[in-house]
C-alpha cells in the first residue's frame, strides 16, 4: 500500500491514467464510426459536422498541435510557480503542488486530447487511397468537442495556479494535512488496547535493523500488532515517523523464544523508509511546513511579519487539540491482554518547544510575531493539558521574554510585548486550576 499511494501521490499518476484513456476512447470511437459508417446510418448527419478527408486532417491537426503547445505552456508555468514557493515560502511545500489533483488533471487533459487527436488523424483516408476512403466523422466531432472542454480547463488553470500561490491557499493546504495527521495519531478517545508506560519486557531480544537509508514514513502498527500476536512476540519500536535513518542502525527490538530472520524481515516491512518525510503519521513535519513559513517570512528579504503571524495561527489549529487529546498510550495488548506492541510517541512538549525556539530564534526584531506566538501559548493553555505541557509553555513565555529584553527593544515594544507575556502566563495558570477543580468535581460526583 506504500507502494501504491507514492505511486498514487507522484506527479505523473493521474496524466499517465487520463493519456491512456484517450488511447482506448479514441480506438473505441474510431470502431463507432466504422459501424456507423458501414450501417450508413444518416440519422446522425444532423448532428455531426462533416468536413472530409481533408477537413478532418486539418481540424485534428491544428487541434493536437495546439494542444500540445499549450500543455508545454502549462507545464512551463507550473515550474515557475514550484519555484516560486519554494525559494519564498520553502521547499518543503512543493510536495503540495505536485500532489494537486487539479495541476495534475489539466496537465493530462491537455495530453489525452493531443493523443486522442493524433490516434485519430491516423485513420483518416481519402477517397483515392487503397482500401477506400474513411472519414471518422464522431471522432473529428468529439475531438472539437474536447478542443472547447479544453479553452474552459486553460481558463481554470490560470485561476487555480494564480490562487495557488497565495499565502491563505498554502497555509491552508498544510491546516488540513496538520488536522487530519492530528486525528489519526491522536484521536479524541484512545483505542480500547492501549497501555499507558508499557515497559520492554526483561531479557534476550533481536534487534531489526536498517537496510536502507531515508525516513521513516509510515509504521503499519495494525499489521505489527496481528504480526506479534501470531508469532507471539514483543515488539519496541525504536523509531517515530519522521525519523531519519541510515543502513544497519537499529528500528525495533523483537522478543520472541527463538525469532527467526523471517520474523524480523516481517517487522522490518511494517517500517516503510522514504525519501521524504510524510504528513500522512508525521504530525511533526506539517509543523515544520508551517513553522517553515512563518521562519522565512521573517527574513530581511521577505520582511513579512503577516504571513508568521497566520502561519502561527494555522499552527494552533493542529496544535491545540493534539496537546489537550489524552495521550494515546505507547503500548498496544491483544485480545487477551498480552502486550504486544510498544512505540515511542510524539508528544506536546517535543512540538511547542519546536515552534517556540524557532520564533524566539527569527522573531525578535517583530513584537507583532512575538504577541502572536504568546497568542498560540495562551489557547493551548486555556485547554485541560498536562502539567508538563503547562510547564513547557511557561518556559518557553520566559525564554522568549528573557531574549526579547536581551535585544534591548524601545520601551514601548518591552513593555508590551512584557505585561502580554504575564498576561498569558496568569491566565494559563489560572485556567489549570479552574480544568482541575472541574475533573475533581466530575470525579465526586460520578
Amino acid at each position: 500500500m506504500t507502494w501504491f499511494r507514492r505511486v498514487r501521490d507522484s506527479f505523473w499518476f493521474l496524466p499517465a491514467i487520463l493519456c491512456v484513456a484517450a488511447l482506448v476512447f479514441a480506438q473505441l470511437m474510431i470502431w463507432v464510426d466504422r459501424l456507423v459508417d458501414q450501417n450508413a446510418a444518416g440519422f446522425l448527419d444532423f448532428l455531426l459536422f462533416q468536413v472530409g478527408a481533408s477537413g478532418g486532417r486539418d481540424i485534428l491537426g491544428a487541434i493536437g498541435g495546439s494542444m500540445l503547445a499549450v500543455a508545454a505552456t502549462s507545464f512551463s508555468v507550473t515550474i515557475m510557480v514550484l519555484a516560486t514557493a519554494s525559494a519564498t515560502y520553502g521547499p518543503r511545500l512543493v510536495r503540495n503542488f505536485m500532489i494537486d489533483r487539479r495541476n495534475q488533471f489539466v496537465l493530462g487533459i491537455f495530453g489525452a486530447t493531443f493523443l486522442y487527436s493524433l490516434m485519430v488523424l491516423r485513420t483518416i483516408r481519402s477517397v483515392d487511397s487503397p482500401g477506400g476512403g474513411f472519414v471518422p466523422d464522431i471522432s473529428v466531432n468529439l475531438a472539437v468537442f474536447f478542443a472547447i472542454v479544453d479553452v474552459a480547463v486553460l481558463v481554470y488553470f490560470i485561476h487555480h495556479i494564480a490562487d495557488s500561490i497565495q499565502v491563505a491557499t498554502l497555509s491552508n493546504r498544510v491546516r488540513v494535512e496538520l488536522v487530519s495527521v492530528v486525528n489519526r495519531v491522536r484521536p479524541r478517545k484512545s483505542p480500547s488496547n492501549a497501555v499507558q508506560d508499557a515497559k520492554a519486557p526483561a531479557g534476550p531480544c533481536r534487534t531489526v535493523f536498517s537496510k536502507g537509508t531515508g525516513f521513516v514514513q509510515t509504521i503499519d502498527r495494525e499489521n505489527l500488532l496481528g504480526l506479534s500476536t501470531r508469532n507471539g512476540l514483543v515488539v519496541e519500536l525504536l523509531v517515530v515517523p519522521g525519523d531519519h535513518m541510515i543502513a544497519e542502525e537499529p528500528m525495533a527490538h523483537v522478543w520472541q523464544d527463538k525469532p527467526d530472520d523471517t520474523i524480523l524481515e516481517d517487522v522490518r516491512h511494517c517500517i516503510a523508509l522514504g525519501n521524504d518525510r510524510s504528513p500522512e503519521q508525521d504530525v511533526g513535519y506539517a509543523i515544520q511546513q508551517l513553522t517553515e513559513m512563518a521562519v522565512r517570512a521573517l527574513s530581511p528579504s521577505m520582511n513579512d511579519p503577516f504571513t508568521a503571524h497566520n502561519a502561527l495561527q494555522e499552527i494552533a489549529v493542529g496544535l491545540v487539540p493534539f496537546c489537550e487529546r489524552p495521550d494515546p498510550g505507547n503500548g498496544r495488548v491483544d485480545d487477551d491482554g498480552v502486550l504486544r506492541v510498544i512505540a515511542r510517541q510524539t508528544g506536546p512538549i517535543e512540538l511547542i518547544d519546536f515552534v517556540f525556539d524557532a520564533v524566539r530564534s527569527y522573531a525578535l526584531s517583530h513584537p507583532s510575531v512575538l504577541l502572536a506566538s504568546l497568542v498560540l501559548a495562551e489557547r493551548v493553555g486555556r485547554r485541560p493539558v498536562s502539567a508538563e505541557t503547562v510547564a513547557a509553555l511557561l518556559n518557553q513565555i520566559t525564554l522568549m521574554t528573557n531574549a526579547f529584553r536581551a535585544t534591548d527593544p524601545p520601551s514601548y515594544d518591552l513593555d508590551r510585548v512584557m505585561s502580554r507575556a504575564e498576561e498569558v502566563g496568569a491566565v494559563i495558570r489560572e485556567a489549570q486550576v479552574d480544568n482541575r477543580d472541574s475533573s475533581d468535581s466530575g470525579t465526586t460526583q460520578a
